[in-house]
């Protein structure tokens, strides 16, 4: 990452001037001094020289913008052996590269902080990618895709200032051979850079795409997890055909360094939250099978006990009737009565037994079994001999 930033932030320039007199004459200068004279020497800057030539105090201006650069400068008086003021010295020093390397480390630390917090992988991405285009040199639109788990196809994952028809026409392209920039970047695992859209045979099925978007150049370059897994692929577009410099590909690598780490810290979470939520699950689910199992349990005792019960009043029924003589005569006639000689018993789930002849004892089974077995309430045997 070092040389990254030494390619970024390692280029600066200085600007001298010796100017002479109240109308501040260039006695020497370095050649930068032509390009930045304009503004050192507009009315602003003319009215600080003045200042400086005539109380012979040195002045400084900081933040002094010269096109796309950056300028501390400081007006020093010149003066003659007696003491008197004959001219200012101007020296200034570019401070481009530093404020650029100040907001590529905010960018990076915000990130950095995104990432610590667990913010949403989204918007890491999205914020990471608008930062990147602010930080280009010229105008850049970043994408980022993610891999599916198979590595297979590409999501889309961030590109703020790409059309939306794009981004959708895109989500979901395969990895392989030839397959746009990053379809092929994911496929080989390494960056693919292509200059030229318009021409290049990589985008042969995706050309008509990127002219409706306006886009001339895509480099890509696949984001990797530590153990080598595909994690997504990193692209910079660009308006017009175009051979990516030194600061470009440093942006690249350094950023897609901090892609892999935010979303390998997204998969981390994922896995976490799942193995939570099936240890959820399963606890869930235990405790149902043993609210289930003491539930069968209560109702296996109330069962046993309604049986023990059951059992108990039938030994006392049949105890009572083994007790109980035998009649002469049947007693299933009901209220008419019947005089045949009692020759079988009857008896029913309920404890009830009677002695009847043959026809009522026949009789007595048959409407027992239909009209009174089926409703305890209606007593059985004894409703039926007292009908």
């Amino acid at each position: 990452m070092d040389e990254d930033l030494q390619a970024l932030f390692g280029q600066s320039s200085a600007v001298f001037a010796a100017l002479a007199g109240p109308a501040h004459e260039v006695e020497s200068a370095n050649p930068a001094f032509a390009a930045a004279r304009p503004v050192l020497t507009d009315q602003d800057f003319a009215a600080l020289l003045d200042e400086v030539y005539r109380t012979g105090e040195a002045r400084s201006r900081r933040d002094v913008r010269v096109g796309e650069a950056f300028f501390d400068v400081s007006l020093e008086p010149r003066r003659a052996a007696d003491g008197t003021v004959t001219g200012v010295q101007l020296i200034g020093v570019e401070t481009t590269q530093v404020k650029h390397a100040q907001r590529l480390m905010a960018e990076h630390r915000a990130l950095l902080e995104q990432i610590a917090r667990q913010a949403p992988l989204r918007e890491v991405l999205d914020g990471m990618a608008r930062g990147i285009e602010d930080l280009a040199p010229q105008e850049v639109f970043v994408s980022v895709l993610l891999a599916d788990a198979d590595g297979r196809h590409l999501r889309h994952g961030a590109a703020p200032s790409l059309p939306d028809f794009y981004n959708q026409a895109i989500d979901g392209i395969a990895t392989g051979e030839g397959v746009g920039s990053c379809g092929t970047a994911a496929h080989r695992r390494e960056p693919v850079i292509v200059t030229d859209i318009g021409t290049d045979p990589f985008w042969d099925d995706f050309r008509d795409l990127a002219e409706r978007a306006g886009l001339g150049a895509c480099w890509s370059t696949p984001i990797l997890a530590r153990d080598g897994t595909l994690l997504g692929t990193f692209a910079m577009y660009h308006r017009t055909p175009r051979v990516p410099q030194d600061t470009d590909l440093a942006l690249t690598r350094v950023f897609t360094g901090t892609a892999a780490l935010a979303i390998e810290r997204h998969h981390i979470e994922q896995a976490k939250a799942a193995a939570e939520a099936l240890a959820r699950a399963a606890h869930d689910e235990l405790a149902r099978v043993v609210r289930a199992e003491r539930e069968l349990r209560a109702e296996a005792e109330q069962r046993a006990a309604v049986a023990a019960d059951l059992a108990a009043r039938m030994r006392a029924a049949a105890a009572a009737q083994a007790a109980a003589p035998h009649p002469e005569r049947c007693q299933l006639g009901g209220a008419a009565g019947c005089t045949a000689p009692a020759e079988i018993k009857v008896a029913d789930s309920w404890g009830d037994a009677a002695w009847g002849c043959p026809g009522h004892a026949e009789e007595a089974i048959l409407n027992v079994r239909t009209a009174f077995i089926a409703s305890e309430e209606l007593g059985g045997l004894a409703a039926y001999r007292d009908r």
